[in-house]
């Protein structure tokens, strides 16, 4: 019999009938033993009752299960329960997704469903309405949130069933579910196709996992958010349908937590505050591309002066580069196969003349036009200029940087304020290295963001994307380049638990690994931002040499990094963290000088004078409005310090300062302000430099 273990079973014409048990091993090390046709549900059920009502799902062999399917085979098994909340929270949202597709067409027969995933906060599902009515709107939602509570109360089980491809046809075609039966068309023969039934009177086709019942998923613990247009496939040319959106969680407090959070973070949407604080606009005549206004390019100055000290001490030389290069350069170095579509391409133009002589016509198209397109990334132009000479070994590193301005080609439903845009400035550089300096120009690269985070009080977690599946390069290079970020990290010593150490399989860039930088606001949320990534295809593709010890040549590796990620999208990440109220080195207008009464007018404007000639960013106020108008103005445009003068503080030399967020006033004499502001209007790295 070998390892195998069998047991009488019962009574069977006559005879023993001798049936094989599974080795079932668990976490802790201990192995149950189940009959066959057991499933994780029976297990759960056999190690107590506690554990069978908390399961929810089942890793077997590693791979998530629905709890009541049989296993194969002996198996590894570890239960999922709400403990385990990632994998919890996507079973439950995708659970979720189901329920609303279920209610929508118990509600409006004829609705047709199409898919329903699960998101980062929630799920969605695009469906398409009966022709009998409108599109369904924010109206519809409270009915479709009823009618999903009435739904997961009948706790229905939801229980997995295998088809065939002409099956689902059939089923589809003759419900007149046309989009399910076009995708049911191009699903594979040979693969298995599988459905979930919801009690026994709707179903969806779904590779799963699920739950093993609605009623494991919270009635309280869900919301329908909003309503958008979507197309089936993502297609314009197809058929418009509406997605409906909603957040789901594994209980009423969790959804409550993530309602709060929506909410102050509308409070902080960095679109609202730029026009409260008049920082910049957006507008469809350069859609995608920001219009900065006068203190909205003050936060940029001054963040462009600070990344500029940064980087003139650690040892970087600064470029520019044509925002124009042949297409011809974007082939040789990969890009164009990669990204053409979100590249902007123009052809030379030949212009005609308008025989009216109103001047000139349409541009035609030469037919031996030379492409050119605009930059989306600096990298190639850079390798262009390290190319210039002769570079020995004994010049390397050399690190270029570049506050480079750059063009993607975004969809347009992707743009989102200053987050997301067409045209931005990248805090770029490129540093050219031996093979033994990659490490520790890593390393050094990992304390440079490590020093700039801190200085906006930032956390941040470290992850590692690794190789993914369609790439260049040979695997022994990246090998090489995924273990050199490795070793970095750990002698920067933020390969630890401290630093969120994660290794991302498959998120690479299609040239190299990166590391990745994830900053957390204020409110919780994580934003990816800088980057640096070890490249030997670039350097291969577009011949980048060094002259190296023994008189030829090599190549050397091209380490791509890049701190704030762009300069519109660190700025507004900056605005919703600090929800407006910038630090003082940062503020646009530092402090206003307001009056009580017209008779400290003169006095205002000595102290205005004053802090401009100390090198503070001032304004002064002396408009016939009552001091309370002035200090709730000047605190909507999150003015840091407001120093308020008046009669008595003219007689005296003093100034009361209000500074922003604190309800208490200090009254102070102008010298001790005028030094307490400079010194909070000094940049971080220039304060430490003067305690130093």
């Amino acid at each position: 019999m070998g390892t195998r273990s069998y047991a009488m079973s019962a009574w069977n014409h006559g005879r023993d009938v001798m049936t094989e048990l599974l080795k079932i091993s668990l976490p802790d090390g201990s192995v149950r033993e189940m009959e066959a046709g057991s499933t994780p549900a029976d297990v759960a059920a056999a190690i107590g009752p506690g554990l069978a009502k908390a399961a929810l799902a089942a890793r077997v062999d590693g791979e998530v299960r629905d709890l009541n399917r049989p296993f194969e085979g002996d198996a590894q098994l570890a239960l999922i329960t709400a403990k385990d909340e990632d994998e919890a929270l996507e079973l439950a949202r995708h659970d979720y997704a189901h329920v609303l597709a279920e209610a929508v067409q118990a509600l409006y027969p004829g609705t047709q469903i199409t898919f329903g995933p699960s998101t980062d906060d929630g799920f969605y599902y695009d469906v398409k309405a009966p022709d009998s009515r409108e599109p369904f709107s924010m109206d519809d939602l409270p009915d479709i949130e009823a009618k999903m509570r009435e739904i997961i109360k009948a706790d229905k089980p939801l229980r997995r069933e295998a088809w065939s491809r002409r099956q689902l046809i059939d089923k589809w075609s003759a419900e007149g579910e046309t989009f399910k039966a076009e995708w049911a068309q191009e699903l594979p023969e040979d693969e298995e196709l599988t459905v979930y039934h919801s009690g026994e009177d709707w179903l969806d086709m779904c590779r799963g996992p699920h739950l093993p019942s609605t009623g494991k998923l919270d009635p309280a613990a869900f919301k329908l958010m909003r309503v958008a247009g979507a197309y089936w496939r993502g297609d314009q040319a197809n058929a418009q349908l509406t997605r409906i959106y909603g957040t789901g969680w594994l209980n009423k407090k969790q959804l409550n937590q993530h309602l709060m959070r929506l909410e102050e973070a509308a409070k902080r949407d960095h679109r609202k505050l730029g026009r409260e604080m008049d920082l910049f606009h957006l507008q469809e005549e350069a859609h995608g591309s920001v219009f900065w206004h006068p203190k909205g390019y003050r936060i940029w100055r001054e963040l462009e002066a600070y990344m500029r000290r940064k980087m003139d001490g650690g040892g970087y030389q600064e470029i520019k580069t044509p925002q124009l290069m042949d297409v011809r350069q974007w082939e040789q170095s990969g890009h164009w196969g990669k990204y053409a579509e979100n590249m902007f391409a123009v052809p030379d133009m030949v212009p005609e003349v308008d025989e009216l002589g109103d001047g000139p016509a349409a541009p035609a198209v030469a037919e031996d036009a030379e492409w050119m397109a605009i930059k989306p990334m600096n990298c190639p132009a850079h390798v262009l200029v390290f190319k210039q000479g002769i570079t020995s070994y004994r010049d390397l590193p050399v690190r270029l940087g570049e506050m480079g301005c750059c063009h993607r080609n975004e969809p347009h439903g992707a743009l989102h304020g200053l987050m997301r845009v067409r045209q931005f400035t990248q805090d770029d550089a490129h540093i050219f290295c031996t093979e033994e300096q990659v490490v520790e120009e890593v390393r050094k690269f990992c304390a440079l963001a490590e020093g700039v985070y801190s200085d906006f009080g930032f956390t941040f977690a470290i992850k590692l994307a690794l190789r993914p599946e369609k790439r260049l390069g040979s695997d022994a290079d990246w090998d090489k380049a995924e273990q050199e970020l490795r070793d970095a990290v750990a002698e920067a010593g933020m390969d630890n638990e401290e630093f969120g150490w994660e290794e991302l399989p498959g998120e690479g860039a299609f040239y190299a690994p990166k590391l990745e930088w994830h900053l957390t606001d204020a409110i919780g949320r994580t934003w990816q931002v800088g980057t640096i990534q070890g490249d030997r295809v670039l350097p291969d593709r577009l011949d980048a040499t060094y002259i190296g010890e023994d008189g030829g040549k090599h190549r050397p590796v091209m380490l791509h990094r890049a701190i704030f990620g762009s300069y519109e999208r660190f700025i507004g990440i900056l605005i919703e963290h600090f929800a407006g109220r910038l630090p003082a080195w940062l503020a646009p207008v530092q402090s206003v000088v307001a009056t009580i009464t017209s008779d400290a007018d003169q006095y205002a404007s000595e102290v205005t004078a004053k802090l401009e000639a100390a090198g503070i960013r001032v304004e002064c106020d002396v408009r016939n409005e009552k001091i309370n108008y002035k200090v709730r103005e000047h605190s909507l445009a999150k003015v840091p310090y407001l120093l308020v003068v008046g009669k008595r503080e003219a007689e005296e030399g003093t100034v009361a300062i209000r500074t922003l967020g604190e309800k208490e006033q200090k009254v102070m004499p102008l010298a001790d302000a005028i030094t307490m502001l400079k010194d909070a209007g000094t940049p971080p790295d220039l304060l430490a430099d003067l305690r130093g």
